[in-house]
C-alpha cells in the first residue's frame, strides 16, 4: 500500500480495465474481501492494555442503579436519597441523578421525599411468577410441614388488615379467630408486624379507626403505648406476641415489604410450645428470605 501513495515518475498510457480488485501496477491483487469480524492474519499483535483479560465490559452506571434499587429494598418506610446514597456508597449527586431515572422510568416512586420500589419492578416480579414454580398455598403449606405450625399469609391493604390465606391441619390448628382481625392488629402478630411496615401517620390513622382495647391480660392498649411498640421493632426481624391476642397461643410474624405491598408470614403454636418460638420464628425468616418476591402476587 505504500507503494500505491508514491507519486508517478512517469506518465503511463492508460489500461484497459481489469477485474476489480487486480493491483493496477502489476503486483500481487489485494487480498479477497474478508467476512466481518475475521482477524487478518498480520505480524506480532499489538500489546493488550492492562485489564484486557479480566473479562467482560460492565457498565457502570448499571452496577449503581442496581446497588440503588437494593439498597431501597432495605427500608421498610422508604428512605430519602441520602439515606440511600450513603447505603450504596455513592457520592450523593450521582445516588440523586440515578434515583430519579429509576423513578422516570417507574422502578421507584416517590413520595413525601422518599424513594419505594415502583410498578415497574413490581412487573418484573409478576412476570417471573407466571413462568412457573410453587403457588403461594403449596409454599405455605411446605413451611407448615416444616415448622411443625400453622402458616398466615397477610396483607394491608386499603387501610385494613387482610389474613390472605391459611395453612393449617388437625395436628396444627390455626387460632380461631374469636375478634375481629381488622379491628384488634394491635394485639396480634400479624397486624404488629404489617403496622410496623407502614410510615407512623398511617398507624396513627390506624389506631384512631381502631383504638386499641385489651383482649387479654397480656395485651397492650393505648395508643401511645402501641405507637412505641411499634416504633421499636427492628427491620426485617420477626415480631413475637405471647397471648396477647388469644389464651393459649403464641405467634411469631415476618415482615415482607416489596414496592406498595406491605404484607407478613406468620405462625402460631400452642402456649404449651412456646419455648420454641424464637427458633421457629427464625426458621420462619429464612424460608421467606429464600422464596422469590412474585410469590405474594
Amino acid at each position: 500500500m505504500d507503494r500505491i501513495a508514491q507519486p508517478f515518475e512517469k506518465t503511463q498510457p492508460f489500461e484497459t480495465a481489469r477485474p476489480f480488485g487486480e493491483h493496477p501496477f502489476g503486483e500481487q491483487p489485494f487480498e479477497a474481501a474478508r467476512p466481518l469480524g475475521t482477524a487478518r492474519e498480520a505480524g506480532p499483535a499489538a500489546p493488550r492494555p492492562p485489564g484486557a483479560d479480566r473479562g467482560p465490559t460492565l457498565i457502570g452506571s448499571v452496577q449503581r442503579a442496581l446497588r440503588l434499587l437494593e439498597a431501597v429494598g432495605g427500608f421498610r418506610r422508604g428512605a430519602t436519597a441520602k439515606q440511600l446514597a450513603r447505603a450504596a456508597e455513592l457520592p450523593l449527586g450521582t445516588a440523586y441523578h440515578l434515583l430519579r431515572t429509576l423513578a422516570h422510568e417507574g422502578y421507584l416512586r416517590r413520595s413525601e421525599g422518599r424513594f419505594f420500589h415502583g410498578e415497574a419492578l413490581d412487573g418484573i416480579a409478576r412476570s417471573r411468577g407466571r413462568c412457573g414454580g410453587p403457588d403461594l398455598r403449596t409454599r405455605m403449606r411446605s413451611l407448615r410441614d416444616e415448622l411443625g405450625a400453622a402458616v398466615y399469609f397477610a396483607l394491608y391493604r386499603d387501610g385494613e388488615v387482610h389474613v390472605v390465606d391459611v395453612a393449617e391441619d388437625p395436628n396444627r390448628p390455626a387460632v380461631e379467630p374469636w375478634a375481629d382481625f381488622r379491628a384488634t392488629a394491635h394485639a396480634h402478630a400479624i397486624g404488629q408486624c404489617l403496622l410496623g411496615q407502614l410510615p407512623e401517620e398511617e398507624r396513627r390513622d390506624h389506631l384512631a379507626r381502631h383504638p386499641p382495647a385489651g383482649l387479654t391480660p397480656s395485651t397492650l392498649t393505648g395508643e401511645t403505648a402501641v405507637l412505641r411498640r411499634l416504633a421499636s421493632l427492628r427491620p426485617t426481624m420477626p415480631v413475637l406476641e405471647r397471648q396477647e391476642y388469644a389464651l393459649g397461643t403464641v405467634c411469631a410474624a415476618v415482615p415482607i415489604t416489596i414496592g406498595p405491598v406491605v404484607a407478613t408470614m406468620a405462625l402460631s403454636l400452642p402456649v404449651e410450645r412456646a419455648d420454641r418460638l424464637v427458633s421457629v420464628a427464625c426458621q420462619l425468616r429464612r424460608g421467606v428470605g429464600a422464596m422469590s418476591p412474585s410469590f405474594i402476587f
